[in-house]
């Protein structure tokens, strides 16, 4: 079954300043990655990120290369990374099957291998979001669960933005060539994500927000730190974000999200401050 697949085109900050609500959703918002027994993904122009999700519930579901790619296989040029949200599920790689639980993540290298998604109970089907860039080398693949996760806390309750970030899959957990991913999960009683902004010019980022509970709503920001504009999200939605881009968002509950990045830089500290007092 071919995959659901949507191309979005590289656009510069200096148009993007011009869009209304529309144009920016149209051209920035993931509205839909999970369909029962579907492959969804978008391919973005910038740095080539794909952003996806297969959600099998009637028995297998291949990652087919979409048309753009012009490939056999979907990792014959490129790196992936998947994170299970939903049900335990199964990844098969070739020959080798990795069980993936909920909040646990595979590293798959470049390669010509069949990638098969299946659930272990069809009544709690497993979700599996990945994000992918180009690959220049083969690198083994790895399962990533959560003791494997390198994790951090961040903020502050009194700022509302108490936080767990999950190193998935980094430089310390898996060699890859630039894929970085990894997940961040909100405490309650807080609702900021990444602040203070920050860009960073080397490098992309697609944020996906999931248990964004019902009746609830993500506000995220973009834009040149002078000239910031939001985009409204629902649970399991994404946002593509450009290099020059504040990617930061405020709910009106706590939440998780996932980061994952592609370009030529993996070097975290590599980026630029976007202070709160100077936003526009």
């Amino acid at each position: 079954m071919k995959p659901i697949c949507e191309v979005r085109y590289a656009s510069h900050p200096n148009d993007a300043k011009n869009y209304d609500t529309k144009a920016i959703r149209e051209n920035f918002l993931i509205e839909k990655l999970f369909i029962e027994n579907e492959v969804c993904m978008t391919y973005s122009m910038v740095d080539r990120m794909v952003a996806g999700g297969a959600m099998p519930v009637a028995g297998e579901l291949e990652l087919i290369a979409p048309a753009i790619f012009k490939a056999d296989n979907f990792t014959s040029r490129r790196e992936l990374g998947i994170v299970n949200i939903g049900g335990e599920g199964t990844v098969s790689i070739g020959d080798t099957k990795y069980t993936l639980n909920f909040k646990e993540a595979l590293y798959v290298g470049k390669g010509e291998n069949k990638i098969l998604f299946a659930s272990k109970d069809s009544s709690a089907p497993a979700k599996f979001y990945f994000n992918s860039v180009p690959a220049h080398a083969s690198y083994p693949d790895k399962l990533i669960t959560r003791k494997d996760a390198i994790v951090i806390e961040l903020g502050k309750q009194e700022e509302c933005n108490k936080r767990i970030l999950n190193k998935l899959i980094v430089s310390e957990t898996a060699q890859t060539c630039q894929l970085q991913l990894g997940m961040t999960e909100l405490q309650t009683g807080s609702v900021w994500n990444t602040m203070p902004a920050h860009t960073h010019e080397r490098r992309m980022e697609v944020y996906f927000y999931f248990e964004v509970p019902n009746g609830q709503s993500v506000c995220h920001f973009m834009g040149q730190p002078d000239e910031t504009r939001h985009i409204w999200l629902s649970n399991e939605q994404a946002v593509i974000s450009p290099v020059w881009s504040i990617h930061s968002a405020c709910a009106t509950s706590n939440y998780t999200f996932i980061w994952g990045m592609g370009g030529e830089n993996s070097d975290y500290t590599d980026m630029q401050p976007a202070p709160t007092s100077e936003l526009r």
